[in-house]
């Protein structure tokens, strides 16, 4: 009996199946490893091909790393058939996907204000409309937003299509409740990634962004991609009581001062 409980415990997720949108670098990476590590079959998704290859080769035989565009029609389209040929249900959707582009309120553009909501609000949204036929019921979506509890300056754009995401997701979840499938959001604050969420910064842009997330957040740090990756799993497979709220995974912005 022990040994079976420890095969349980490292295995906590066998049989489940899940989509990672967004699931090649970053918190979507870690998430993704955590499932297969935990025993799940999964398909992360990626732009860049190379990210999505290098994906592939970490996350090994049941992984399936796929090339989509959440701001393109036709893939969107082609992941649904995709998903539903590998997994043909799935228990959960995670949406991490972002584009952030670091612009004072007087030099954002139309360009760069389209390019924003086409992938976070506008992609996220329909890829989700895509996949929800194939979400099991018991079954989860969780999207990634940001906190709200401070206005991060030249990240307004950004933030706009996250609060978008965080209206959406609500209605999700009053709209999909009746089929027992429950949608969450998650908000995590400084998170240590490579491009610190921000990939058009430059270094120096970087190092001042670290500096201030970690002076204002009251933990005194970035957290990790692992950290954000066990609250998503949680509000995706664990809590089953649980719909239409939002999880802050921000090392006490929304919740304390700092000292």
């Amino acid at each position: 009996m022990g040994t079976s409980q420890r095969g349980m415990a490292g295995h906590p997720y066998d049989g489940k199946r899940a989509v990672v949108v967004g699931g090649t670098h970053g918190i979507g990476l870690a998430i993704a490893e955590r499932l297969v590590q935990g025993g799940a079959r999964v398909v992360v998704t990626g732009r860049n091909p190379d990210n999505v290859r290098e994906a592939a080769g970490l996350l090994g035989p049941n992984a399936t790393a796929v090339v989509s565009d959440v701001a393109n029609s036709a893939d969107i389209q082609a992941l649904g058939d995709q998903v539903r040929d590998s997994l043909q249900t799935i228990d959960a959707l995670f949406s991490n996907v972002g584009v952030a582009e670091f612009e004072p309120i007087d030099q954002v553009s139309e360009a760069s204000w389209d390019r924003q909501f086409a992938v976070n609000a506008k992609g996220a949204f329909f890829t989700a409309q895509r996949l929800i036929p194939l979400v099991a019921a018991g079954g989860g979506i969780v999207f990634t937003t940001v906190t709200a509890a401070t206005a991060s300056p030249a990240m307004g754009v950004y933030n706009a299509t996250k609060a978008a995401v965080r209206a959406f997701a609500h209605t999700m979840a009053a709209e999909l409740v009746g089929q027992n499938i429950r949608v969450n959001t998650l908000a995590p604050g400084f998170i240590d990634t490579p491009t610190l969420g921000v990939a058009g910064a430059t270094a120096a842009e970087r190092a001042e962004l670290h500096q201030v997330g970690d002076a204002v957040t009251p933990m005194k740090r970035h957290g990790t991609p692992a950290e954000v990756a066990e609250a998503a799993l949680f509000l995706a497979l664990h809590a089953t009581f649980t719909t239409g709220t939002e999880l802050q995974v921000d090392g006490g912005i929304s919740g304390i001062e700092s000292p």
